[in-house]
């Protein structure tokens, strides 16, 4: 209750009060001592009228006292009530804010005003229950009650208001939770027609990558067996080689060539002249100094590592995210990429070239024109500030390898990525429309007189049947040797007119994606079969298989079938059907929630063996196989020892038909239940395991598969959302789940 008075509440009254206080500082002792002969009184008057003969005199003794007190003086009954009222609150006002004074009372006036007997009856009655008759008890009872409130009062209300000098919330060991911030439901308003993706813009810029440490004088570096002292850009260089001496890719020909040409580009011209061969290279300290510093980070303490959390937090909160009409989105990655070696994936013909230091002249910014621009650092500037409200990224530059422009954009939860993901799943859902007829069409196109439109219609059933991706043009030997549909080559397929009991077999086998390998051997009809046979006539394995067709001719031809159409859009379309048509074969309205689950994984595991979304298995997957078939064991031994137990009871319970031990026979069934529950959970979690373990399920959820199929699945089958997207899931999916029901159609 003094929590809610203000402070000018409490300065207008306190001169009146605190003399008030010490003005009848004697009478309280008085009116203490009267309290107390009072309390005796009624405590003899208990003893005495103890039995239930008397209760009814008691009970007219005390209505008796009880008007004699309400006929005082209404004077001196207020200020007797005001004093009980002021030494109730006192402790509480000092517990809360320090300050000795009374506090005001908002319930009372500000004026003495005139209280009739019944208000001022119904008001003690209230205040002081040691008054109602048919409430009395001992006084100890009752001072241990009302010390047990004011202990709850001062456990309870104090964690609630107590706050620091800056009106925070003070620490302790359970913290005040944080009210859930107003989420932003952008897909209620209406988009923009003209093209902008925003009208406002502010951020603070990127956070540049550290500046190189160097090494510590006790680590060296030899050449030929001689210690050589190195240059800070060349010792630089050499660090990222010696970090990775363990790594596979150091003993690859490709990746050691471009490395050296690299570091020796950072060299002084005394460097270059001593260091010509990098098999004489020690960078063996090097290495070690590494591995220290790497088992020294993961031995920090507790409070080292509250330190990095508490300033990347700092960083994420001055960084991490910007202004956009008037909202505060996140950002997605807001620090710069620090130099280093490049990899690539698989065989990639650069791997082992340096990744140079990205500066603030190297980057361009991207905010409104009356937007707070983010400043560079101290002493340099910016390459360009746009204010360009037709594209959505923030920074970019473009980085030295492959001459890739990269990008900050904003993180997946934010307005501009949630807008282009709900249009790519509801174009996907436009080609369900038509998507018979565009395969009519290309099913004609296989009997055409034109070699170009053949080889169009072939490949476009393969992104249609086989959700491959259209594959886009490089330059040779600049990435690695992957391929799409477009770009098959004659080596890559091989034609089976019967196989394993099939007819007009298709065999794929080429590198696709990130270096990963498709292979997969696939029955088609037979005009197919005959094309194909058709345009590797008189090629060379290295010769491509369309030599007509490129992804421009093909996405060119699927804008004219369809506003929008591309090779993805077939992807996304095949991958979301598949998941809704799956779930509904699946799932069983029967099976428990682990099951259901199961279901719901293996409809995934369909798609994402249709976009060919594979992985290696993980290196700790037989580890963690091991340990969950011990959880399955140990849960087995445990319901043995349940069923047994059960049968004991119901042998105790034929024996002595009593209550107690049919009781006893209920509670170990439930436990049996309970237990093969659990043994279920465990075994369907093996199972999910062992069958996922070299695929990826989680590229084509995020990815492929319309969002409002699995949440209306969860809706239909009272599934928690939780179960299938996790936390940042969600943020991305906000717009699905608030927007998708039980009966939602792809």
């Amino acid at each position: 209750m003094s929590g809610d008075h203000s402070h000018n509440d409490s300065q207008i009254d306190s001169g009146s009060r605190v003399n008030d206080s010490h003005k009848h500082k004697d009478k309280y002792k008085d009116k203490e001592h009267k309290h107390k002969d009072h309390k005796k009184d009624k405590e003899r008057e208990n003893s005495k009228y103890d039995n239930s003969d008397h209760k009814d005199f008691s009970e007219k003794k005390h209505r008796e006292k009880e008007k004699e007190r309400i006929k005082h003086k209404d004077g001196s009954t207020d200020r007797h009530r005001e004093k009980d009222k002021r030494k109730e609150i006192k402790p509480k006002k000092e517990k809360e804010n320090g300050f000795s004074s009374p506090p005001r009372i908002k319930s009372e006036p500000d004026n003495d005003v005139y209280h009739s007997p019944k208000s001022l009856k119904r008001e003690r009655d209230h205040d002081e229950t040691e008054f109602k008759p048919k409430k009395i008890k001992l006084e100890n009872d009752k001072l241990d009650k009302k010390a047990k409130k004011r202990k709850q009062d001062e456990d309870i209300k104090p964690k609630k208001t107590q706050k620091n000098k800056k009106g925070e919330v003070a620490d302790g060991k359970k913290k005040a939770k944080k009210e859930p911030e107003e989420k932003w439901k952008w897909w209620e308003e209406e988009r923009a027609t003209d093209g902008s993706k925003w009208s406002f813009l502010e951020h603070k810029g990127p956070v540049m990558a550290a500046p190189y440490e160097p090494l510590p004088s006790n680590v060296r570096f030899f050449y030929d067996g001689k210690q050589m002292k190195l240059s800070p850009e060349a010792e630089e260089v050499a660090t990222f080689f010696a970090k990775m001496l363990d790594h596979e890719y150091t003993t690859k020909d490709t990746f050691r060539k471009n490395f050296f040409k690299d570091w020796r580009k950072e060299m002084t011209s005394e460097e270059k002249s001593k260091i010509t061969d990098l098999k004489k290279c020690n960078f063996n300290e090097m290495g070690e100094y590494f591995k220290v510093q790497s088992e020294a980070r993961k031995a920090m303490t507790k409070d080292d590592k509250l330190k990095i959390k508490v300033e990347n937090e700092r960083l994420l909160q001055e960084y991490g995210f910007c202004i956009m009409d008037n909202h505060k989105e996140r950002i997605a990655n807001f620090r710069i990429e620090p130099p280093g070696l490049f990899r690539g994936r698989g065989d990639h013909p650069k791997m082992g070239m340096l990744k140079r230091r990205i500066r603030p002249e190297d980057i361009i910014i991207n905010c409104s024109k009356g937007s707070k621009q983010p400043k560079p650092p101290t002493g340099t500037k910016w390459k360009e500030v746009r204010h360009d409200n037709k594209v959505t990224w923030l920074v970019s530059w473009t980085e030295n390898i492959q001459g890739a422009i990269k990008y900050i954009m904003l993180n997946p939860s934010s307005r501009i990525k949630g807008e282009k993901d709900w249009q790519k799943y509801e174009t996907a859902r436009n080609l369900k429309k038509c998507v018979e007829r565009l395969r009519n069409q290309y099913r004609e196109d296989w009997k055409s007189k034109e070699m170009r439109i053949r080889q169009r219609a072939v490949a476009l059933y393969f992104i249609d049947k086989l959700a491959l991706r259209a594959g886009n043009e490089k330059e040779e030997g600049e990435s690695a040797d992957t391929v799409g549909c477009c770009s098959l080559r004659v080596e890559h397929i091989n034609l089976y007119p019967e196989k394993d009991g099939q007819d007009f077999v298709v065999e794929f086998d080429f590198l696709g994606k990130d270096s990963i390998r498709y292979y997969n051997k696939v029955p088609v009809e037979k005009r197919v079969f005959k094309n194909l046979q058709l345009f590797m006539e008189n090629k060379q394995p290295e010769d491509d298989l369309f030599d007509r067709l490129n992804t421009s001719i093909l996405n060119k031809h699927l804008q004219e079938l369809m506003d929008g159409l591309t090779a993805k859009v077939f992807r996304t379309y095949n991958a979301s059907i598949t998941l809704q048509q799956q779930l509904k074969e699946l799932t069983s309205p029967d099976e428990n929630l682990p099951a259901k689950i199961l279901s719901y994984n293996r409809a995934n595991r369909a798609v994402a063996i249709l976009c060919n979304h594979q992985r290696a298995q993980p290196k700790t997957f037989e580890k963690s196989m091991q340990n969950l078939q011990t959880k399955i064991d140990a849960k087995k031994d445990q319901l043995s020892d349940a069923k047994r137990d059960v049968k004991s009871a119901k042998a105790d319970l034929k024996v002595r038909r009593d209550e107690r031990f049919k009781k006893a026979v209920e509670t170990k069934k439930k436990a049996v239940e309970r237990l093969e529950e659990q043994l279920m959970k465990l075994e369907v979690q093996a199972t999910d395991r062992e069958e996922n373990k070299q695929i990826a399920l989680g590229t084509s959820k995020l990815n492929y598969l319309d969002p409002r199929i699995s949440v209306a699945w969860c809706k239909k089958w009272g599934i928690p959302i939780e179960k299938i997207y996790n936390k940042t899931q969600r943020e991305k999916f906000a717009w699905a789940i608030d927007m998708a029901e039980d009966d939602y159609e792809f």
